[in-house]
């Protein structure tokens, strides 16, 4: 048996890549970035295939990873990593600054960015391993970086938020992931949430 709640003990930081489709401007979350080799400096980054994020990487090979911080709060993760850039702008509004490869970054919420461009790619399942070369590094702030679990304890909403919620008469299924409520007696087998696009089986009820 494999139980998630132990895989979540694995310690990650959080962060918000950028890529581009040559015009519009990505961003995802994502959880794994680490240095590779110290000379020359290369990092790699696993992305979900489920993101177009991951397909824009494929074609231009060049990100930025912004360093999220304990600051940041849940709408970030909400905008970058709930919604998908098919179909949405996620920098819409948004505050970025531009590096020197000509991708966004975020200013606030992270204390570095790291610019890179991709020397190689391997395809794993679920997700794709990119291998990068760091092309500029810089530090914006000595803010501690954010780790998953604390983005757990600390910034996620809890799924317990949903029981002080007014009675609606219905059942109320939370998502463990981000928090979402899904209100009905029964939850559909075939239920994604929105917000994270997690399966059913990541909902539990709320008695």
């Amino acid at each position: 048996m494999i139980e998630k709640e132990a895989m979540y003990k694995l310690t990650y930081g959080l962060f918000m890549l950028t890529t581009t489709d040559g015009q519009k401007q990505n961003g995802c979350i994502v959880n794994t970035v680490s240095m590779l080799t110290d000379n020359p400096k290369r990092i790699v980054v696993f992305v979900n295939k489920a993101n177009y994020s991951e397909e824009l990487l494929k074609k231009t090979g060049v990100f930025n990873v912004s360093v999220l911080t304990e600051s940041a709060p849940f709408e970030i993760f909400k905008q970058f990593g709930f919604q998908s850039g098919r179909d949405t702008d996620k920098f819409a509004g948004g505050r970025y600054e531009v590096s020197a490869n000509g991708l966004y970054y975020l200013p606030e919420y992270a204390n570095a960015v790291l610019s890179a461009k991709v020397i190689d790619h391997y395809d794993y399942d679920t997700h794709t391993l990119f291998v990068a070369e760091v092309t500029e590094a810089k530090k914006l702030n000595d803010e501690k970086s954010v780790t998953y679990e604390y983005y757990q304890s600390n910034i996620k909403p809890k799924p317990q938020a949903a029981k002080s919620e007014e009675k609606s008469g219905k059942g109320k299924w939370v998502c463990k992931i981000c928090g979402y409520v899904y209100e009905g007696d029964e939850l559909p087998a075939d239920f994604t949430c929105p917000w994270c696009k997690h399966p059913a089986e990541d909902f539990e009820r709320v008695k």
